[in-house]
């Protein structure tokens, strides 16, 4: 993973928080919200957390600014119900991961895509968060998805790049211990040389690991950042997906 930054400013879960409701989608509770924009067809996002859950509400809230978007925007429990805890001593996340690997998140995506489908949506697109990045990079090796987004993500190799199949963007901190702008970088130079797809590389100064989520909204610097993220998301998936 990218070491501590990926458990520093724990958020505090809400169940209750968001605009949306829980709904269950492909076996697993969800947050859902939002109608699909009849001028984008029926497309979904959904967003793949870290360690800490669906119930985070900054995570919460970006789902919400893509609903108010246009799109109809799933956050589905990808860790069935135990985030990680860095109070439970016991549990250290090498111990913690072992119950929760990205590969398996990525085998119960596949049944959500499928639910998704069932219900009509054409197009679906994937974010994924520090943990989730890795989830959502194993989903872009396939054609199962239309397009993908890793928002600073852990575990995510070369090797993975290269095997991308669906357009791809990538947002990564100035300073990430475990994806430094030099492997960003990297990531971006394999992705230009796939001509038959899109992709976007982007590198966000002075900001850490986990900046999209875990920021102190009472500090403009570090808000105004989250929101750039959020924005840039929203306008890939509306150039990718609709």
């Amino acid at each position: 993973m990218s070491g501590p930054q990926c458990l520093t400013n724990p958020p505090t879960l809400n169940a209750s928080s968001g605009l949306g409701h829980v709904y269950n989608l492909g076996g697993l509770p969800s947050y859902v919200v939002g109608f699909p924009d009849p001028k984008l067809a029926m497309v979904a996002i959904v967003l793949v957390s870290d360690v800490y859950g669906y119930e985070t509400p900054n995570l919460r809230k970006i789902a919400d600014k893509a609903a108010a978007a246009g799109f109809f925007v799933a956050v589905p429990d990808f860790l069935k119900g135990d985030p990680y805890n860095r109070e439970n001593t016991s549990r250290p996340i090498p111990v913690w991961i072992k119950d929760h690997s990205p590969e398996e998140g990525s085998e119960k995506a596949k049944v959500v895509i499928k639910d998704l489908k069932s219900k009509g949506f054409s197009a679906i697109g994937f974010a994924g968060f520090c943990w989730g990045g890795k989830v959502v990079v194993e989903l872009a090796k396939t054609d199962s998805i239309r397009a993908a987004m890793l928002l600073h993500p852990s575990f995510v190799t070369v090797d993975d790049i290269k095997e991308v199949k669906v357009p791809l963007a990538i947002l990564g901190a100035e300073f990430d211990g475990g994806l430094p702008p030099k492997l960003l970088k990297q990531f971006e130079a394999i992705l230009k040389e796939k001509h038959e797809i899109e992709s976007f590389v982007k590198i966000f100064p002075g900001v850490k690991h986990g900046w999209t989520l875990r920021y102190n909204a009472s500090d403009e610097a570090a808000r105004k950042s989250a929101d750039e993220a959020h924005h840039d998301l929203i306008q890939w998936f509306r150039k990718t997906i609709k």
